[in-house]
């Protein structure tokens, strides 16, 4: 059996800790980081031997893909900070490039035509590899939906580098989901939310494999 690669999941808000979650169910050891090492000790202690707390730092020094589960804006100023530990990491990110608005949903904070996917990808530590995963549902199906039965849901992700198809479907089918390559990152607005692959965008729910085919 191939030993899996080091996940470590940054950021343990709903999105963060429903897929540490997960991956957990999905046999599959975690290293989890948030600002506190405190909430991360709390994480472990609740889901047992698989998670491994951690600073920041350390994180994403043992691991070999990093999942960045803050929000948009500040990924571009943790890829400053720890941008000599994100040399040569797998990068997932699951933001999206959105706020609440006046009216308690949600809006764009980017350009119309432009994805998150794209603009983090012109700002990639060096050798740094970036996927869109793992945020194509919102928090409550990532828990819901996950290993559902008979037909597992879908989680659709993009990235420009096919080399790491393997390493990201793998992590999607433990975190309770099946993988669905949509294209390259140009593709990111299509997975993000309002695009047409998102559950809150046209698309409106999950999927099996087969609706998920048919939609892309």
């Amino acid at each position: 059996m191939t030993q899996k690669s080091k996940v470590a999941v940054i950021g343990l808000g709903n999105i963060g800790a429903a897929i540490a979650t997960n991956l957990t169910k999905g046999n599959r050891s975690v290293i989890v980081a948030d600002k506190t090492i405190e909430k991360a000790n709390q994480l472990s202690q609740k889901l047992g031997n698989l998670v491994q707390p951690a600073t920041i730092a350390d994180a994403i020094k043992e691991a070999d893909i990093v999942v960045l589960a803050i929000y948009f804006d500040p990924i571009k100023e943790f890829f400053k900070t720890y941008a000599t530990e994100l040399q040569g990491k797998i990068i997932v990110d699951p933001s999206n490039p959105i706020a609440l608005d006046e009216n308690g949903g949600f809006k764009k904070i980017i350009g119309s035509d432009e994805s998150a996917g794209q603009i983090l990808s012109t700002l990639l530590p060096n050798g740094a590899k970036l996927a869109k995963a793992l945020g194509t549902l919102g928090a409550a199906s990532l828990v819901n939906a996950s290993f559902q039965t008979p037909e597992k849901a879908v989680e659709f992700y993009t990235t420009d580098d096919i080399t790491i198809n393997d390493e990201i479907e793998n992590l999607i089918r433990d975190n309770g989901f099946e993988p669905l390559r949509v294209g390259g990152l140009d593709q990111s607005i299509r997975i993000e939310v309002f695009g047409d692959l998102h559950e809150f965008g046209a698309l409106g729910k999950t999927v099996t494999l087969s609706e998920a085919k048919q939609a892309v």
